[in-house]
């Protein structure tokens, strides 16, 4: 289901990163992510509600990480 919140998410099981672009442009890599909240974010009605409940605040971040290959 598209959000008005994020753009776009992908998730990098080996080093546990979920990378959350917004819709404003703005990108943010969130560290130490159990896949499981992942799952739920993927399953989720509304991101933008599952990011303010559970990943914002949550976990440590990285604003505007550089672009991996």
């Amino acid at each position: 289901m598209p959000s008005t919140v994020i753009r776009f998410f992908r998730y990098e099981p080996a080093s546990r990163q979920l990378l959350i672009v917004f819709q404003s442009g703005r990108r943010y890599a969130y560290e130490d992510v159990p896949a499981e909240t992942f799952t739920a974010l993927k399953a989720s009605r509304s991101k933008g509600e599952f990011f303010n409940s559970h990943i914002r605040g949550h976990f440590r971040f990285v604003r505007d990480p550089l672009p991996t290959s």
